[in-house]
C-alpha cells in the first residue's frame, strides 16, 4: 500500500508527527511507523526519560534558552532553529493537552533550578507520551505501528525526491511507498562502532541509561549519506548522567550530589559539587567520571540530607544508599581506602567559609584554599549516619546527527533541503559542548510537530 507519510522511529518526534500529520490530513491517512524495538520496548529513549520540560507558567519555552545555545554554541549554534523552538513550544502543549497527553506544571520544585520559572513533564514520566500518541495512532483506520522493522535504505525517484522505506521485518524485506518520510529514530548511542569512532575505543563500553537504546544505531545518518545529507552536532560529545551503578532500572541517576561531596576512586575530590544547580552541572560531572575518572565515583554526604526538602526526589535510583555511623566504616563499604576518605572529608569541613546555608538560592556559602572548590551549599559532613551511593556514567543521547533546518527539512552539504524528507529529535545534530537541560524531549515533539505540518503541505 502506498502511504501519505512513513515515520522511522516511535519515540516522542516520531508519534508526534505521525499524530500531527492525522490533525493535518484527516483519519484517513495512511501513515505508517516503523519501530526497531518490540512493542513492549517501543518508545526509545522518550519511553524511560522522566521527560522535564524546561518552561515557564506560562507554557513557554525558557526565555533564556536561544542565549544559552549562543553562548555555549557560539557561532555554531543554530539560532534560527532555536527562535522556532521558543515561538512554537505553546502550540506543542495545545496539541499534547488536545490528544490527552497528561501532563504537569511545578512551579519552581527545586528553587535553585535553571529551568526558566519551573518545571513541566508529562505523568508519569515520557512513557506517557509514548503510550498516549501510540494509542491514537492505533485508533486511525488507515495508519500503523510495525514493530520489529528496520529502515534499511530510503528511496528516491529520478529527481531526488524521497519517495518511500526499504524494510527488514517479521516478514523478510519489502518497501513502503510514500509521499513523504520523517526521520526520528534517535541518535548512535546504540551502535558501537560510530561510539568507537567518534569518542574513541573507550566509547563503546559506555553503559546505556535504558535498555532499548541499544535500538538507536545511527539509522538516521546511515540512511541519509547516500542523499548528500549534511552533518550538525558535536560528534565527539554525548548527553551523559551519573548513574548508581548497582541499578539495572532505566534512569537510575543520582541527582542530590550538590548536598555533599563527590569522590574518585582515591577517595579524594575532583569535581565543584556547588558550581551551579545540578540540571546545569549532572552532565559535565557524568562526562568528567567516563572520562578522567575511569567510569568510577561516589557520592558521599550526610543521611540527614535525605530528610531535606525535595531531595529524595531527585535520587532516581531503586538502591538504598550504603549507611554507616562513621566515614571510616561507610569507606569500607564503598571499597574505598577508609584513611583517604577520613582525610578527604576532614579537609572539606575544615575549607568551608562562612554563612549559612540556603538549599533555595545559590547561597555562596562556599570552600575557601580547597582545590577543587565547593562553590555554594558548602556544609559540614560530619554527623552520622553517612550515606554513599557508587557512580558510574551512562550514555543518554549523543550530540551529532543530520543537519536540518527550522523546517525540519533534511539538508544537503549543498544546502539544498532533500525533497520530502524530514527529521526531528535526536537524529538531528543540534547541540555543542553542553546540553541545556529539559529540552530534548520537548524539542523532538516540537519539530516533529513542525516536521508533519511540512510534510502535509506538501512545499518543497
Amino acid at each position: 500500500m502506498h502511504h501519505d507519510l512513513v515515520v522511522i522511529g516511535c519515540g516522542a518526534g516520531g508519534l508526534a508527527a505521525a499524530v500531527a500529520f492525522a490533525d493535518q490530513k484527516g483519519r484517513q491517512a495512511r501513515i505508517a511507523v516503523l519501530e526497531r524495538a518490540t512493542r513492549e520496548g517501543r518508545g526509545g529513549a522518550t519511553r524511560w526519560t522522566s521527560s522535564w520540560f524546561r518552561i515557564t507558567a506560562d507554557r513557554h519555552l525558557d526565555p533564556a534558552f536561544t542565549t544559552a545555545m549562543q553562548r555555549i554554541a557560539g557561532e555554531k549554534a543554530d539560532l534560527e532553529y532555536c527562535r522556532v523552538l521558543a515561538r512554537e513550544v505553546p502550540a506543542t502543549f495545545d496539541f499534547l493537552d488536545r490528544h490527552s497527553v497528561p501532563w504537569i506544571y511545578f512551579e519552581q520544585p527545586f528553587a535553585n533550578r535553571n529551568t526558566g520559572g519551573g518545571l513541566g513533564m508529562p505523568v508519569p514520566g515520557g512513557v506517557a507520551i509514548v503510550d498516549t500518541l501510540a494509542g491514537v495512532i492505533d485508533a486511525l483506520p488507515h495508519a500503523a505501528i510495525h514493530y520489529a522493522t528496520e529502515a534499511v535504505a530510503l528511496s528516491t525517484d529520478r529527481d531526488g525526491k524521497v519517495n518511500g522505506v526499504h524494510v527488514r521485518g517479521p516478514n523478510g524485506s519489502g518497501h513502503f511507498s510514500a509521499g513523504a518520510v520523517v526521520l526520528a529514530c534517535g541518535g548512535f548511542e546504540g551502535a558501537p562502532d560510530m561510539l568507537s569512532e567518534h569518542l574513541g575505543p573507550r566509547g563503546a563500553a559506555l553503559p546505556l541509561i535504558a535498555p532499548t537504546l541499544i535500538n538507536n544505531r545511527g539509522d538516521g545518518i546511515r540512511l541519509t549519506m547516500p542523499l548528500g545529507a549534511d552533518l550538525a552536532g558535536q560528534f565527539d560529545m554525548f548527553h551523559g548522567e551519573p548513574v548508581d551503578r548497582r541499578s539495572s532500572k532505566p534512569d537510575a541517576v543520582v541527582y542530590a550530589y550538590p548536598f555533599g561531596i563527590v569522590v574518585n576512586r582515591h577517595a579524594q575530590r575532583f569535581f565543584d559539587e556547588g558550581a551551579d544547580s545540578f540540571d546545569s552541572t549532572f552532565e559535565q560531572l557524568g562526562y568528567e567520571i567516563w572520562a578522567k575518572q575511569n567510569q568510577e565515583a561516589y557520592f558521599v554526604a550526610e543521611k540527614a540530607i535525605l530528610d531535606w526538602p525535595h531531595v529524595r526526589d531527585i535520587i532516581l535510583t531503586d538502591q538504598p544508599p550504603l549507611e554507616a555511623e562513621t566515614i571510616e566504616a561507610l569507606a569500607g563499604r564503598l571499597g574505598l581506602d577508609p584513611v583517604q576518605l577520613a582525610t578527604t572529608v576532614s579537609r572539606y569541613n575544615a575549607a568551608i567559609g562562612p554563612g549559612e546555608t540556603d538549599r533555595r538560592i545559590r547561597d555562596g556559602k562556599a570552600t575557601r584554599n580547597l582545590a577543587p572548590p565547593k562553590s555554594n551549599w558548602a556544609t559540614p559532613i560530619e554527623c552520622g549516619p553517612f550515606i554513599g551511593y557508587p557512580l558510574t556514567c551512562a550514555i543518554t543521547f549523543t550530540f551529532g546527527g543530520i543537519r536540518t533546518d527550522a523546517r525540519a527539512r533534511v539538508m544537503r552539504r549543498d544546502g539544498v533541503p532533500i525533497e520530502a524528507l524530514y527529521a526531528a529529535g535526536e537524529v538531528t545534530g543540534l547541540y555543542y559542548k553542553e546540553y541545556p537541560a529539559g529540552t530534548s524531549v520537548l524539542r523532538a515533539l516540537t519539530f516533529g510537530r513542525i516536521a508533519a505540518r511540512e510534510a502535509a503541505s506538501g512545499r518543497d
